[in-house]
């Protein structure tokens, strides 16, 4: 097996393992026999997701499966290079992985015992071991967030594995008798012969779904993604689908007191585990429960270790003069934050985003996601994971809990009981604002949203048990859990890695999703308390007034500028005689559009997507069908 790689710049001893895997598998193709063509192919995929592993690169060509990646050092920095390979009693296999094993010390003790022999101190090498020893359900036995990619010479299998929520992305197409896979598009595109390609689905994805997309779809035609939970076996001429993990109903024999303990357990452990670090950790602090929990525990563990934890905050440019409370978002953060900052003794630093920068990054977010995303909520966030990188190059943020606590408004509302639509995106008519007639008669945008929505509700895990309502609640929390909240784990994943920063998010941990899901509903939010549950786990670890603190969401910015700067650029755009998105947008529309004034109160997604995210939307695909030269086909 040949294996090469190329060392990059100096980075600090200790520095976490998150990088971009990439590849090809086919029983046909004997890829020794040119091994010069192969390796150049690895190297383009390499070179396209650099930005995930910026540190070094290394490949490993065999027969029948080739094997890149992309690393942002880490761990073991001589012997904890990828892809790696290991011999044992006649067996070789090679692994290129994306993520971190947190219980990578436990497993190590336990493969130890069974007579494994260590060469490194990596976690790639206790995945390595663990699939030597047991095979591929040891899978089950990792507590982390990853994308592996696993070759058995002795069994010509290759493994596709990917971590039971989808922090960590992975795609794969066919192209012929040949599997091609990565961490991410542009991956995919470096392979010879796979073009970007959008179809009547791929359009209904962006414009009846986005910034959300299908799970197990990659948009483009023909590109698919790994499952969370699932891996992906392709041996000879077949490829299988193997669930490894999914959520099960069961009833919850706790009491409430119980129910408490276990959870205030489950989420200090999982903080915990995702401090395992050798340089400094930060955490992303707003004030919210959610951050302020995550911080009070590591603030406490370093202080006894004598160490401050550095915390950041985000905000943008005038929004103290410029915010306007909304039901979505009824208060400013900072003093929350500065409260917080002081309980803890975090060395804290406040970081502002302007408008010129919120422009600017909307183009880079879609160079991180390969999609038109999030909007401002995205490049914000791409911007601040750039800022924060300066400081340190791991952090912990409180995403997810909403989405299993049931935070958000619409696990509460009666409109989303009784909808049977994606209660965060109701209105289609609002996402066809813009778009020319032809367009929206051409695409069947309603019935494929709605299609989407009945296909997750279907797959929604039941319990005899359940009461109608509580079967209700099941769903919307499915909906949630495979949707927006993989959504926001896709923004957190792009804007981090493209930034060189490893962001945890702790609060997704598999564990608290598998008993929060089976908790009753009058547990998680006791007398109709939002996040109840999170709220009295915390008990003792946060003061009482942030940790029953009302909900406020991530911010964005309320500065008219920014709205009306984006207004101008979607009108030069229209001028743009070769701008791809005039055969998509009605210019009387958007002229209409821009002369009425926004109402940021009913957000066309989620919660912070209204007006101005619908302008800067389209701004970013417009960047995207000119940048990744897609063709359209309807």
């Amino acid at each position: 097996m040949e294996r090469s790689g190329r060392s990059g710049e100096h980075v600090k001893e200790g520095e976490e393992d998150m990088c971009g895997i990439a590849g090809f598998y086919s029983s046909r193709h004997s890829y020794t026999q040119e091994p010069g063509r192969w390796r150049k192919i690895l190297d383009e995929m390499n070179r396209a997701q650099k930005r995930r592993g910026p540190d070094e690169e290394g490949i490993c060509l065999d027969d029948h499966c080739g094997l890149a990646h992309v690393r942002l050092s880490i761990i073991d920095l001589n012997r904890g290079r990828q892809p790696m390979t290991r011999t044992v009693q006649g067996r070789t296999c090679t692994v290129s992985f994306n993520g971190e094993i947190y219980n990578m010390p436990q497993l190590r003790r336990e493969l130890e015992r069974e007579g494994a022999v260590f060469e490194s101190d990596s976690d790639t090498e206790v995945i390595l071991q663990g699939y030597l020893l047991h095979g591929e359900e040891y899978v089950k036995e990792l507590n982390g967030i990853f994308a592996i990619a696993l070759w058995d010479a002795l069994e010509q299998t290759l493994y596709l594995f990917r971590d039971r929520v989808g922090v960590k992305p992975l795609f794969y197409t066919r192209r012929g008798d040949t599997l091609v896979f990565a961490s991410e598009l542009k991956g995919i595109f470096a392979y010879p012969g796979v073009q970007p390609v959008i179809d009547r689905d791929g359009l209904c994805e962006i414009f009846a779904l986005g910034p959300a997309k299908t799970y197990g779809k990659g948009v483009f035609r023909g590109i698919n993604e790994v499952l969370p939970g699932h891996c992906l076996v392709c041996r000879e001429d077949s490829v299988r689908d193997i669930c490894y993990w999914k959520l099960e109903s069961r009833p919850h024999e706790d009491s409430f007191e119980k129910t408490v303990e276990k959870t205030a357990w489950l989420v200090e452990d999982a903080v915990k585990k995702q401090m395992l670090s050798d340089i400094p950790i930060s955490t992303f602090l707003s004030g919210g429960v959610d951050s302020s929990l995550v911080t009070a525990v590591c603030a406490a563990e370093l202080k006894k270790q004598g160490k401050i934890l550095n915390t950041f905050s985000f905000d943008f440019e005038e929004n103290q003069k410029y915010f306007r409370a909304n039901s979505f978002q009824p208060s400013q953060d900072r003093p929350w934050v500065e409260k917080m900052a002081e309980y803890c003794g975090t060395n804290h630093r406040y970081l502002e985003c302007g408008n010129t920068d919120l422009i600017e990054y909307l183009f880079r977010a879609v160079d991180a996601r390969d999609l038109p995303c999030m909007a401002d909520v995205e490049s914000s966030m791409l911007y601040f994971c750039s800022k924060v990188v300066r400081y340190n190059k791991v952090t912990l943020t409180g995403e997810c809990a909403d989405e299993i606590f049931g935070g958000y408004p619409w696990f509460h509302r009666k409109e989303a009981f009784e909808t049977a639509a994606f209660p965060w995106s109701c209105d289609m008519e609002a996402r066809q604002a813009l778009l020319k007639g032809e367009l929206i008669r051409e695409l069947p945008m309603e019935e494929y949203a709605a299609a989407a929505y009945e296909k997750t509700v279907r797959e929604t895990p039941v319990y005899g048990g359940d009461t109608p309502e509580e079967k209700r609640r099941r769903e919307i929390s499915y909906l949630n859990l495979k949707w927006f909240m993989a959504t926001l784990l896709d923004r957190m994943d792009r804007t981090s890695m493209y930034s060189g920063l490893e962001a945890r998010v702790p609060l997704a941990d598999h564990r608290i999703v598998e008993y929060l899901w089976n908790v009753p509903w009058e547990m998680k939010c006791p007398g109709g308390l939002v996040k109840g549950l999170l709220r009295f786990a915390g008990k003792g670890k946060l003061p009482d007034e942030v940790l029953f603190r009302r909900k406020s969401p991530y911010p964005k910015t309320y500065h008219p500028e920014y709205e009306k700067r984006l207004g101008e650029m979607l009108l030069e755009v229209m001028e743009d005689s070769a701008a791809p998105i005039r055969s998509l947008i009605d210019r009387e529309k958007l002229d209409r559009f821009l002369n009425t004034p926004s109402d940021y109160g009913r957000p066309w997604y989620g919660q912070l997507m209204a007006g101005p995210q619908m302008l800067a939307y389209m701004l970013q695909v417009n960047y995207w069908l000119a940048k990744y030269r897609i063709r359209i086909l309807l």
